[in-house]
């Protein structure tokens, strides 16, 4: 094992949309139906994948009508869905980097626009190499395109001695079909009994 590919968003990052309309509607059925009929994943996607934050907020609206406070409110203080850093994954990044032994790499589906804040937020985004963010190269995970831009970027050999580790199963799945090692992470204690099956 020579380089070790991590995703952010709910494995080193916790991003709970519910967290910040928990605070917005007063019950859980409000909050249930508008992320699951109005700011779904989908449209946040789009986002991730570089449409611009102005661009899909008026697309949004312009749908939703009635609910453009609360479509406002998803990016104007977006920063209250970020739960903080997962800290038993961040724990054993450091002690990855500590040891020299590996390349680090990250692969996130993170808005362009958003992403300095977390640069500026969470220091142990520094210990790695580099992270390609889905916003700025205008491609997003699963597309096998991202996986295939990572391998070229970063000289991947094949992904040999290459792990992937992911929260989503799409993406797990869609870069075990490139080739790519992956490791389902579920929890840091799960995540550290499958890197040291690697050997690790």
């Amino acid at each position: 094992m020579t380089t070790i590919i991590f995703d952010l968003g709910n494995v080193l990052i916790g991003w709970q949309p519910r967290a910040l309309f928990e605070q917005v509607f007063e019950t859980k059925e409000e909050v249930d139906y508008f992320l699951q009929n109005v700011a779904t994943l989908e449209w946040n996607e789009r986002q991730d994948a570089g449409r611009t934050i102005a661009e899909g907020t008026r697309e949004l609206i312009a749908r939703h009508p009635d609910f453009e406070p609360h479509i406002r409110t998803y990016y104007d203080r977006w920063t209250e869905t970020i739960t903080g850093p997962i800290e038993g994954t961040v724990e054993i990044l450091r002690e990855l980097h500590a040891s020299g032994k590996y390349r680090l790499l990250g692969l996130t589906n993170w808005s362009h626009e958003l992403f300095p804040w977390a640069r500026e937020t969470f220091d142990f985004l520094e210990l790695f190499e580099d992270i390609m963010v889905s916003g700025e190269v205008k491609l997003q995970k699963p597309d096998p395109a991202i996986y295939r831009l990572l391998h070229d970027t970063y000289d991947l050999q094949g992904y040999a001695g290459c792990v992937f580790i992911d929260d989503s199963l799409r993406n797990v799945e869609a870069a075990r079909r490139e080739g790519l090692d992956t490791i389902h992470f579920k929890s840091p204690e799960q995540l550290r009994e499958e890197l040291t099956k690697r050997g690790v």
